[in-house]
């Protein structure tokens, strides 16, 4: 798999703090037979690391943290969308936060630009899960949506889920703002939105897979050509540190912790026993890597430049 990565400076290093956005990656490419697998960065997100961390044997948690010289009290994961062209097709996995979420987030389409795409080349969004860094970005700051030509496509159980009145009473008081923001962005694209489920083959080469626990219908989705294939994977595996070294260890940022523990363990597994490559959307250095097993913990390795 060759790759090739390139930089956007979109703000000065440290103002994320500032509430702006920081260097980021504008594209890392990667060749899986006949795709062209981009991953176009939407900015970053600013989180308390008690998240992650809070609970957690202390120094279990410095042992993880120390040699990848991380805070335990704020992480700022990036956020990797993927692009695939193949065939005359424009593939978008998730639309990014937009300009509603987070400040150091929503620079999406400036990322496209920066490689060339604009919104309305897109032929395809094809949507991971519900949350607002996967989805609001689908509309434009007057509310009309971003991605013109494009047939947008979720899985049934997630679209149900969000869809549903109720939800924003059920999913807590600290994520019924997702719920809300969620069920209109999805109102606003319903008549350009069609349905899968899992195992189905969502366009050619390209099939769903459930990974289910970080919300209750969450996506992930193989791309293969011939022999070589790769993962995206969305949030099913959310980070490169607690998630991999103790994937087991249910996560505040899972709506369904346990069910996301054993999603988690099951797919680290499987992706170090095949070597399947790996484009998660919290991952560092534009998310393309691979799982390696060293005892009973995981590590992401970044794919080298070629």
């Amino acid at each position: 798999m060759n790759i090739d990565r390139r930089r956007l400076l979109t703000g000065m290093a440290g103002t994320a703090l500032l509430g702006l956005p920081k260097p980021t990656l504008a594209a890392t490419t990667a060749s899986i037979g006949d795709f062209q697998v981009d991953s176009v960065s939407d900015g970053n997100l600013v989180l308390p690391g008690a998240m992650f961390f809070e609970g957690r044997p202390v120094a279990e948690v410095d042992k993880i943290l120390a040699p990848l010289n991380m805070s335990k009290t704020q992480v700022e994961p990036p956020c990797n969308v993927t692009l695939v062209r193949h065939e005359g097709r424009v593939i978008l996995f998730d639309a990014g936060s937009g300009d509603g979420f987070m400040p150091t987030a929503g620079t999406l389409v400036d990322s496209l630009d920066a490689i060339g795409i604009a919104p309305d080349d897109v032929t395809h969004v094809v949507f991971t899960h519900g949350h607002p860094d996967h989805l609001w970005g689908v509309l434009d700051d007057f509310d009309d949506p971003v991605f013109t030509e494009a047939e947008h496509m979720i899985g049934q159980v997630e679209w149900d889920y969000w869809t549903d009145p109720n939800t924003v009473n059920t999913i807590g008081d600290t994520r019924a703002s997702f719920a809300v923001g969620a069920a209109r962005r999805l109102d606003a694209v319903a008549d350009r939105m069609t349905f899968f489920k899992d195992g189905a083959e969502v366009l050619p080469g390209i099939m769903a897979h459930a990974t289910f626990g970080h919300t209750p219908g969450h996506m992930s989705f193989e791309v293969r050509s011939g022999s070589d294939a790769l993962l995206i994977g969305g949030d099913a595996i959310g980070n490169h540190h607690i998630a991999f070294a103790r994937p087991k260890w249910a996560s505040g940022s899972d709506q369904d912790p346990d069910l996301a523990a054993i999603t988690r363990a099951r797919l680290l597994d499987m992706l170090s026993h095949d070597k399947t490559p790996l484009l998660g959307f919290h991952l560092p250095d534009g998310g393309i890597g691979r799982v390696e097993k060293r005892g009973d913990e995981y590590q992401f390795v970044s794919e080298e430049i070629q």
